[in-house]
């Protein structure tokens, strides 16, 4: 077998001289070409996963200072920016997203980091609740301190489609870190050389923050993350990717002697329902709107529009019109990898073929690297009745799916049929008649629901939630926003406890030095 890379990271297992095998080496590739650029590092074995969650769990009693994690974040944040050239370059070179959007990612990174090291110094996240002493109440209440703890060592999988916000320096890293949790992350195959400078920049401004260094460990291969979230030591998992993979991880969280939370964000369709009357009073505009939402960055963005139901009639067609000539304007791009590629390709054209669905912009290989958006058109009536379901699937890349409803009532039906998502959007009018219903229909499919808007871009933000019913996730939290610390948290209640044998935070306002 050759060792010459042909696309994506992928794994060598020679037998060598006395029958040792000779570590997978992991490859930086330039998905503009599908040929490697570098070796980066080697994939783990299980001794080595092993070593950094060790390395990692032994810093634990450091990241008690919430003081150092607040300087740490903003530290991590500081020597991004110092290196936003470095970074921006090696994220392009490996994903092909573009120098602009890159630039606008870091931002967004490093913005994340700083809002974390405030919500660490305001301590708000800790939750502390305290009842005194009440022998009168039946039973009596004894002297009881609650606050939340950190839960331990988090796993981080990095995501594909965000190289920086979703990856080693991003929110569920950002937010373990914040939690007082050291963190070991899992690199991503398509972005090796971005994870290991990161990784860099996050260790050494631990070390300016009088911290190990190994409060953030790395680790590549596919091996090494199905060990990670096996380890005893592991706590917790963080995870952005498929419903496959995803699913294989949160099965083996679950099936380990003793099971542990395993927070991932799987897939999503994120449907949009467009009213008559908004239609009817701008069906340019919404034309458009969809068209730049649903291409954005490839259509590999996780709350991409991939599912409309849009009415059927003259305000319909004009909608429709619009979509396709805005579809028609974009230029092929490059998606994340070539097996992506590959997975898009594959999966249009098993949509396409379905009886009743019409292409009015054919989606499909734009080059023998790029792809090209696409529109797919079919009528709500047969996914009413339960049929053509590989619709109400996610896919991957620049594609949405309009389906055209007759009536309120087979759009909501349609509705009722949906898996959960991320987000769900309703385009209405003033004084719609409809939307106060379908408002009420989507509500249950989504963690976040958007009136009048496109759900392409996730604020960092104290109400945000970045989460949703299954297969959107596989839990109730969020992963942006301020609550995403509370997904590495647990609540401790101290009963009868010294003053002196309490946490700070716990302690009354004299015994901690605050009056």
């Amino acid at each position: 077998m050759s060792d010459s890379p042909t696309g994506t990271a992928f794994r060598i297992a020679n037998n060598v001289g006395e029958g040792r095998v000779v570590a997978a080496p992991v490859w930086s590739v330039d998905p503009r070409t599908g040929k490697a650029r570098e070796q980066v590092a080697v994939e783990a074995d299980a001794a080595e996963v092993d070593a950094a969650v060790r390395a990692a769990y032994a810093t634990r009693g450091a990241l008690a200072d919430r003081g150092a994690r607040a300087r740490l974040l903003r530290a991590a944040a500081e020597l991004l920016d110092a290196a936003r050239d470095r970074v921006v370059e090696a994220a392009d070179a490996e994903t092909a997203l573009g120098p602009v959007r890159l630039t606008g990612e870091l931002a967004r990174t490093t913005a994340q980091l700083r809002y974390f090291a405030g919500i660490v110094e305001d301590g708000a996240f800790l939750d502390v609740r305290i009842s005194r002493p009440d022998p009168a109440t039946t039973p009596p209440t004894p002297d009881l301190r609650r606050m939340k703890v950190p839960l331990g060592v988090v796993a981080v999988y990095a995501a594909s489609n965000f190289p920086l916000a979703f990856s080693v320096p991003g929110g569920d890293t950002a937010s373990a870190l914040a939690a007082g949790c050291p963190v070991v992350v899992k690199a991503h195959p398509d972005h090796p050389a971005t994870s290991e400078l990161c990784a860099a920049l996050l260790r050494k401004a631990a070390a300016e923050s009088g911290l190990p260094e190994d409060v953030v460990r790395l680790v590549h291969g596919f091996d090494a993350g199905t060990e990670l979230v096996r380890h005893p030591l592991v706590a917790a998992a963080g995870f952005t990717g498929s419903v496959r993979g995803g699913r294989a991880l949160f099965d083996a969280a679950a099936a380990r002697p003793v099971p542990i939370p395993f927070h991932g964000e799987l897939g999503s369709l994120n449907p949009v329902v467009i009213t008559e009357a908004a239609a009817a009073e701008r069906a340019e505009e919404l034309g458009a709107g969809l068209a730049a939402s649903m291409t954005l960055g490839q259509g590999q963005f996780c709350t991409k529009p991939g599912f409309v139901l849009a009415p059927a009639g003259e305000a319909g067609d004009r909608f429709l019109s619009a979509l396709t000539d805005a579809v028609s304007e974009t230029e092929p791009g490059v998606m994340l990898d070539h097996r992506m590629r590959d997975a898009f390709l594959d999966g249009v054209r098993e949509r396409a073929a379905l009886p009743g669905v019409t292409v009015t912009v054919t989606p499909g290989a734009g080059g023998e690297h790029t792809v090209s958006g696409g529109v797919l058109v079919t009528d709500a009536g047969p996914l009413a009745e339960g049929g053509h379901a590989a619709l109400l699937e996610e896919c991957f890349g620049p594609v949405t799916v309009v389906a055209r409803y007759a009536s309120r009532e087979e759009a909501g039906t349609v509705l009722g049929l949906l898996p959960g998502n991320l987000t769900a959007t309703l385009h209405t009018a003033d004084e719609d008649p409809e939307a106060p219903g379908l408002l009420a229909d989507l509500t249950p499919l989504a963690g976040r629901i958007l009136v009048n808007g496109w759900p392409t871009g996730v604020a960092v933000a104290d109400a945000q939630h970045h989460g949703g019913p299954y297969p959107a996730t596989t839990s109730l939290s969020t992963s942006v926003g301020g609550t995403a610390i509370e997904r590495w948290l647990r609540p401790v209640t101290y009963q009868s406890t010294p003053q002196h044998l309490l946490p700070p935070e716990l302690r009354d306002a004299t015994e901690a030095g605050e009056g």
